[in-house]
């Protein structure tokens, strides 16, 4: 499966994300408290919207239309309405870019 750059390690502030499109998908990339970098579909489980509008604490992201919550590290739903695990992606960093592996 191919590497994609998604954005450079500086353009993510720790405890933050960001949306990254490609290829019709749209990608969430998170930056832990500790400065390690997730990625997770882009898109929560139960209505479609934007995770990259979300709130991200220590290692969830919190959906900005009804407060679900998923820890980004596993995808797994932390608390209702989710109850889909949100789909990740391994994670490398090459040269100072963040960079995604995608089907």
């Amino acid at each position: 499966m191919p590497w994609i750059t998604a954005c450079a390690t500086d353009d993510i502030d720790p405890e933050d994300l960001i949306r990254f499109d490609h290829g019709g998908q749209t990608y969430a990339i998170y930056r832990s408290p500790k400065g390690d970098f997730f990625a997770t579909d882009g898109k929560c489980t139960h209505e479609a919207v934007h995770l990259a509008d979300g709130l991200v604490m220590g290692h969830r992201i919190e959906c900005p239309k009804h407060n679900g919550q998923f820890d980004y590290r596993t995808g797994e739903a932390m608390r209702p309405p989710v109850c889909v695990n949100l789909r990740t992606h391994r994670v490398r960093v090459e040269g100072g870019s963040v960079q995604i592996e995608v089907a």
